[in-house]
């Protein structure tokens, strides 16, 4: 596009892309953790970048690869609303492309719209996860009575146990779930750094049954599970109302979750506790390499 300087991105940059990101989730909604410098430096500035500038020296489209654990890569890639629709999404997929040299493409957008996917389509990929982004302001925080015959306990050493069972079991139904090892799925919360093992809870049987549990991180609402035979007893809605108490306690604003698109009881649920969407994001690969995963990632 005429006017457009395109240039490796660089560590100089990250301001610009800080108002890159911004002015996307102000207009499309999304993952709001894009706008941190964190998530910016990990997703844009940690492996090739490809930024396009304006006449004023000023980001207005982006992307970048990172590495994933099995050996590939994936691809971010942001535009300016006021430069949309002018052909510079499909260059980011066609620069990733190129830097790629025959591997499969994948590419996450934590900003999803409508226009977006179509342009991912078009271009031969294929959507394999997605979720809904929902934020609470915690103004009006109802409270939902815990179900009798259960008890809830804070994460430490020695529910750690608890913790993973009352996970497996809730979600072992959903499909593509991967069903981690015990030491690797209580290992990722503790290296999260912004973990609230305090105000994390799993819901124990008076016989001591693992039955449902609650993952905080930050002012997230990480993962909500409750095993098949205690849905509908309003266990969730427990769970999800005492976090939401718990967060506002230690002086947040607002709190977040994601659920899967696939999941319309969930988000049901967490609508009818005075949660309202924010935005979708979203994971995408080449047509070829395509395997649907609906599972909610770390």
């Amino acid at each position: 596009m005429p006017g457009l300087v395109w240039a490796p991105l660089t560590e100089a940059d990250l301001p610009g892309l800080r108002r890159l990101a911004q002015a996307c989730l102000a207009e499309d909604g999304g993952l709001p953790l894009l706008m941190q410098d964190e998530t910016l430096r990990s997703r844009l500035l940690a492996g090739p970048g490809i930024a396009a500038r304006d006449e004023l020296g000023e980001v207005v489209a982006a992307a970048g690869l990172v590495h994933d654990p099995d050996g590939g890569m994936t691809a971010l890639g942001l535009v300016h609303p006021s430069f949309r629709r002018l052909g510079i999404g499909g260059q980011l997929v066609r620069w990733a492309r190129e830097q790629l040299d025959g591997r499969p493409v994948r590419i996450v957008v934590e900003d999803l719209t409508e226009s977006a996917d179509d342009l991912l389509r078009e271009n031969g990929m294929v959507q394999t996860f997605a979720e809904t982004v929902m934020r609470h302001d915690l103004s009006d925080i109802p409270r939902v009575k815990i179900p009798g015959g259960v008890r809830t306990i804070a994460f430490g050493d020695d529910t750690a146990h608890d913790f993973y069972t009352a996970y497996v079991r809730s979600f072992a139904d959903r499909p593509g779930f991967p069903e981690p090892t015990e030491s690797e799925w209580v290992g990722f919360l503790r290296e999260d750094r912004d973990f609230r093992p305090d105000l994390s809870r799993v819901a124990l049987t008076d016989e001591g049954e693992p039955v449902g549990f609650v993952t905080i991180s930050d002012s997230w609402i990480d993962q909500v599970g409750v095993v098949p035979q205690w849905r509908g007893r309003g266990l969730g809605a427990h769970l999800t109302a005492r976090s939401l108490t718990a967060i506002a306690a230690e002086g947040a604003d607002q709190a977040w979750l994601c659920v899967n698109v696939d999941n319309p009881a969930a988000r049901e649920l967490y609508e009818h506790l005075g949660f309202t969407v924010f935005g979708t994001r979203a994971r995408y690969t080449e047509h070829q390499h395509a395997a649907v995963v609906r599972v909610r990632h770390p």
